[in-house]
């Protein structure tokens, strides 16, 4: 019998994926589920993906990969989706689609499958990752073959196979978490006048319930790298946690969305992502004081192109990576430490040092200084604005 890996959350999807590939392919299959800070959600998916009907399971623990290599390059880039989305479902997927594509070949497989669906980015996410990787392997995608049209549909497609799902018709909504994020997208959310509800949020306070009194946080940066929080050194993956404890408790990360699929629909998703707001905000705040003015217009522009080739599931393409050399040389003086305020939703700057700050006070100060001759504005007012000039005495002359 032929194999195939599937990439298995344990959710609605991939729950009743397994028993439709053994029935439609007559396959063995053999699932894979990423750690990547999902938490509890991980603990019952060995039980359940053989009582579904895999063969065995493999549960990789990447958290710390994730963070490290993943995480903090994006973070570095500055990239935000569309000005706002931070990007935690984008770039978890090609390191799952990674491990898949490694598996597979561990174990021999002809197959790989995915539960993302036809109309969502994630299909693409997966399978780009893994025609990088893995030219040769098949890939299955179910909601592009099956008969199974709705949610709804999935869900009386478990119960009359007796496989439980997380999702019930009173709570629809479709859930992505990891370490460093969690978004819901359906349900009510898919009016876009309709404000998410209070008991949707699963890891951040929302703002009204956040503590009465503000809160300081100081992060240290090495190279656009965070590496400490409030002088504690952490591992990359204890630094998000720790920024996540604290900006969660504040109702920070919070963020409602109506984005641009690749697949040219529109969609809306609501996301928390504490820490990882904390920490992006914090290192704009350092690249302001390190970065000069040329350098950090033209990084502008690369965090939009890197945005969207994450977004859009190019994570391993040329393109990408001579962004990342970009990026890691701008990030040479990001170093320096950042204090940032939280307050019922907020999180504001409130100090900023570096070794390499771009901030000479005897410039800039409105007292008495004795390094800047103001004569000088004159004559560099003069020859900047000379084209202006020039084109007015045109005009006049046409007159």
């Amino acid at each position: 019998m032929k194999k195939v890996v599937l990439a298995y959350s344990g959710g609605l999807d991939t729950s009743i994926i397994i028993p439709w590939l053994k029935e439609n392919y007559n396959l063995e299959v053999i699932c894979m589920s990423a750690d990547l800070g999902q938490g509890e959600e991980l603990a019952p998916l060995k039980e359940k993906a053989i009582k579904s009907g895999a063969s065995k399971i493999y549960i990789e623990d990447l958290k710390e990969e994730f963070v490290k290599d993943f995480v903090f390059p994006v973070l570095k880039s500055g990239a935000k989706y569309e000005g706002k989305y931070l990007l935690g479902t984008s770039f978890a997927r090609p390191l799952i689609a990674r491990r898949l594509v490694e598996i597979a070949e561990q174990e021999g497989a002809d197959y790989v499958a995915h539960g993302a669906t036809g109309k969502g980015n994630d299909q693409v996410r997966f399978e780009l990752t893994i025609k990088a990787l893995s030219p040769d392997l098949k890939i299955i995608a179910p909601w592009r073959e099956w008969e199974i049209k709705s949610r709804e549909d999935a869900i009386e497609y478990a119960n009359a196979r007796g496989i439980p799902v997380p999702v019930t018709k009173e709570r629809p909504y479709s859930m992505d978490r990891n370490v460093f994020h969690l978004s819901h997208e359906g349900g009510d959310l898919e009016d876009p006048w309709n404000e998410p509800q209070n008991d949707l949020f699963m890891i951040c306070n929302i703002p009204e319930a956040a503590p009465d009194q503000a809160e300081y946080v100081e992060i240290e940066f090495e190279k656009g790298i965070p590496v400490s929080i409030n002088g504690e050194r952490l591992s990359p993956l204890g630094i998000l946690e720790k920024a996540n404890e604290i900006a969660a408790k504040h109702g920070v990360g919070i963020v409602d969305i109506v984005e641009n699929r690749l697949v040219g629909m529109k969609s809306r998703g609501v996301y928390e992502t504490p820490g990882g707001t904390l920490l992006h905000q914090a290192h704009q705040e350092l690249e302001y004081l390190t970065l000069d003015r040329a350098t950090m217009e033209y990084k502008n522009i690369v965090s939009i192109k890197y945005a969207q080739l994450v977004y859009d599931g190019l994570w391993y393409t040329p393109l990408k990576e001579a962004l990342d050399a970009f990026i890691d040389s701008t990030q040479e003086t990001v170093t320096g430490t950042v204090r940032m305020k939280l307050y019922k939703g907020n999180c504001t700057p409130a100090g900023t040092k570096s070794p390499y700050s771009l901030y000479n006070k005897e410039f800039v100060t409105f007292g008495e200084d004795k390094v800047y001759n103001q004569k000088d504005a004159e004559g560099f007012i003069n020859l900047f604005g000379l084209p202006l000039k020039v084109r007015a005495l045109m005009k006049k002359n046409l007159k």
